[in-house]
C-alpha cells in the first residue's frame, strides 16, 4: 500500500517547472521595482522627472510581457497538466497586474479630466499665494470654464462657525491630512501648506482663506500643481476631500440646540 502511495506521488513532484510562469514572475517583481526605483531617482536628484516618467513606462512594457508569460504558465501548470508552477503563475498575474493598473489609472485620468492643474473654490477671485517660491495669479477665465465643467461641485464652504473657530478648525484638519504648513495667518485667515506625492514626491500647494461672511465664516480652498500643465483631477480630489473633512469636523463642534 506504502508503495502505491509513493508511485502516485513521485509523478507530481517530477513534473518540470513552467519557465513562462517563472519568467512571468521575475518581470512583474522587477517592473514593480522599477517604478519605485524611478520615483527613488527622481528624488535623489538622479534624474529629471521626466526620466522617470520614461523608466516607468519602460517597466510598464515589462509588466505586460510579464502578464502574458503568467498566463501561460497559467495554463501549463493548471490542475492536472504536465508542468508545475500554478503558485507562481498567479503570484506572476498579481505582480504585472498592479503597474499595468496604475498605468491604467494614470491614463484614464489624463484623458477624462480637463487640461488646468490650478483649481481654486473661488475663480471670481482666488486666494493668492504669498509665501511660496513663485506667488502666481490664478489663471483665469479658461481654466476657471474648464474647472466649472469638470468639477461643478467645487464651491466655498459656509460654516456656522465664528472665523477664529474656522481658523482653527481648517488649521486643524490641514496637519491631520499630512500638510506641510508654509504659513499661518490667523489675522488674514490664510493658510499655505504643501501636500507631496507618494512615489515621486511631486508638491503641490495648497492655500485655504478662511473670512467672516453673514454670522458665519466662508472658506476656499485653491490648489496648484508645480510641475506639468495637467494634474490628472488630484488638486480636485484634494480639495473636495479637505473641504469634506472640515464640514465634518465643524458640523461636531457645531453647538447643540
Amino acid at each position: 500500500m506504502h508503495s502505491e502511495m509513493k508511485a502516485e506521488v513521485m509523478p507530481m513532484s517530477t513534473k518540470p517547472l513552467s519557465r513562462p510562469a517563472v519568467w512571468g514572475l521575475i518581470l512583474g517583481l522587477l517592473a514593480i521595482a522599477t517604478i519605485v526605483a524611478s520615483g527613488i531617482g527622481y528624488r535623489l536628484g538622479g534624474w529629471h522627472f521626466t526620466r522617470g516618467l520614461q523608466v516607468s513606462e519602460w517597466a510598464t512594457y515589462g509588466a505586460a510581457v510579464a502578464l502574458v508569460l503568467s498566463g501561460l504558465g497559467l495554463i501549463q501548470a493548471r490542475p492536472r497538466a504536465a508542468r508545475r508552477g500554478l503558485f507562481i503563475a498567479v503570484l506572476g498575474l498579481l505582480a504585472a497586474l498592479l503597474p499595468l493598473g496604475l498605468a491604467v489609472q494614470w491614463e484614464y485620468a489624463g484623458r477624462t479630466t480637463p487640461p488646468i492643474n490650478d483649481i481654486s473654490t473661488d475663480t471670481a477671485d482666488a486666494p493668492v499665494f504669498w509665501d511660496m517660491p513663485n506667488p502666481t495669479d490664478y489663471p483665469g477665465a479658461k481654466s476657471a470654464a474648464l474647472q466649472r465643467a469638470a468639477y461643478p461641485d467645487l464651491a466655498p464652504l459656509k460654516l456656522g462657525l465664528p472665523p477664529e473657530q474656522a481658523f482653527a478648525q481648517a488649521l486643524s484638519v490641514a496637519k491631520h491630512k499630512g500638510w506641510s504648513i508654509i504659513a499661518s495667518v490667523p489675522a488674514e485667515g490664510r493658510i499655505e501648506a504643501t501636500s507631496s506625492s507618494l512615489l515621486y514626491g511631486f508638491t503641490d500647494e495648497v492655500i485655504v482663506r478662511v473670512k467672516a461672511a453673514d454670522g458665519g465664516s466662508l472658506v476656499d480652498v485653491r490648489s496648484r500643481s508645480r510641475l506639468g500643465r495637467i494634474d490628472r483631477g488630484v488638486n480636485a480630489k484634494r480639495t473636495r476631500d479637505y473641504m469634506a473633512s472640515l464640514q465634518a469636523r465643524a458640523t461636531a463642534d457645531m453647538p447643540r440646540p
